[in-house]
């Protein structure tokens, strides 16, 4: 026996602003939580020098060789590159500007052959103001 009738029942509603302050509230927290910093793209670690200084800021910011311990051993401005396209991309940089400076970052385990073909390759180039970059003695 069935004393009333049968309704049909609604599907329930679905609350979206509550999931929008939920997705707010987890986005905020990802946000704050997440760091900003710029990682190399070529990990070094750089040789120790008691003459080391501060660097000097210039007008024009200098090309970055990077030379690193496993291969490929050289990075042109973070991306892999060889001797021979050193030389040609240098060159190409010196017509663009003569004053163009060159910046050495060579790993302390890193072969110094590869620091003496990016040297010949700037020569070759004619760059005329060459940096090598190291680190302080006992800073890490």
């Amino acid at each position: 026996m069935q004393f009333r009738a049968r309704q049909r029942r609604q599907a329930p509603a679905v609350i979206i602003v509550s999931l929008i302050d939920v997705l707010m509230v987890v986005l905020i927290f990802l946000m704050v939580t997440t760091t900003f910093r710029q990682q190399p793209a070529v990990k070094l670690v750089l040789p120790e020098s008691k003459a080391a200084r501060e660097g000097v800021t210039e007008k024009q910011p200098p090309l970055f060789v990077d030379i690193s311990k496993t291969a490929p051993h050289l990075y042109l401005a973070g991306k892999p590159i060889t001797a021979d396209q050193l030389q040609v991309e240098l060159t190409a940089k010196v017509v663009e500007n003569p004053n163009t400076a060159l910046a050495i970052r060579s790993d302390t385990e890193a072969p110094v052959g590869q620091l003496v073909k990016v040297m010949d390759a700037a020569k070759a180039a004619k760059i005329k103001a060459i940096t090598a970059y190291t680190k302080q003695a006992g800073q890490k």
